[in-house]
C-alpha cells in the first residue's frame, strides 16, 4: 500500500487533533508528537478504523470517548505499554503503522475523514455486501410503512369513535395514498 495520504496532511490533522482533544493517556500525546517530527515514520503511518486487525497497529483514545485508553497490536501480541510502541515506532520506521483514534464524533470529522484510508486486513467475512445492504434498506422501508400505517389506522379508529367525519376523511385519503404507493 503507497502511502495516498501526503505527510502534510497527516501532520496538519495531527496538530488539529492535538489542539481540540484530550487523550486518556499522555503517552500518546508524546507519540503522536514524535510522528509530527519524523517525516520518513509518517510516511508509513495509516489512520483507520478496526486497527486491531492489522498486523501493526495502535487504539489512542481520548478522554470524552469510550475506547480503551491505549493498546498496542503487533502480530498476535497485544499490550497496554505505550513505550513498547514506541520504541517499535522508533525501532522499524519502516514498517506500516495503522492508527485509530477514538474520539468524539469521529465518524462525522471532515478532519479526520480527510486521512482516514480503508483497513486492507478488515475481515472480508464481516464487511457488509452491497446486496446485504439492500436487503435492510428494504427492511427499514417496510418497517416504516407498517409502523406509518398502524399510526393512520388507529387515527382513523379515533376520528370515527369521535364522530370527526373530516379528520376521517383526510387520514381516510392519506391511508389510500399510502396503499397506492405501496402497490407499485
Amino acid at each position: 500500500m503507497e502511502a495516498m495520504i501526503p505527510v502534510a496532511a497527516k501532520k496538519d490533522f495531527i496538530r488539529w487533533f492535538l489542539k481540540r482533544y484530550r487523550l486518556k493517556r499522555r503517552e500518546c500525546v508524546w507519540i503522536l508528537n514524535y510522528l509530527l517530527s519524523h517525516e520518513k515514520i509518517l510516511r508509513n503511518v495509516h489512520f483507520t478504523d478496526d486497527a486491531h486487525f492489522c498486523p501493526r497497529a495502535m487504539v489512542i483514545s481520548t478522554t470524552d470517548s469510550n475506547g480503551v485508553p491505549f493498546r498496542f497490536y503487533k502480530g498476535s501480541l497485544m499490550t497496554t505499554d505505550a513505550e513498547k510502541s514506541f520504541h517499535d515506532l522508533r525501532l522499524h520506521p519502516d514498517e506500516k503503522m495503522f492508527i485509530q483514534l477514538n474520539f468524539l464524533k469521529s465518524n462525522s470529522s471532515p478532519h479526520y475523514a480527510s486521512v482516514l484510508e480503508d483497513n486492507p486486513y478488515f475481515p472480508l467475512d464481516q464487511q457488509v455486501s452491497e446486496r446485504d445492504r439492500q436487503i435492510a434498506q428494504q427492511l427499514l422501508k417496510e418497517s416504516m410503512t407498517t409502523m406509518t400505517k398502524e399510526t393512520l389506522l388507529k387515527h382513523v379508529d379515533e376520528a370515527l369513535d369521535a364522530n370527526d367525519e373530516e379528520q376521517f376523511l383526510a387520514l381516510s385519503a392519506v391511508l389510500k395514498e399510502l396503499n397506492i404507493l405501496e402497490e407499485r
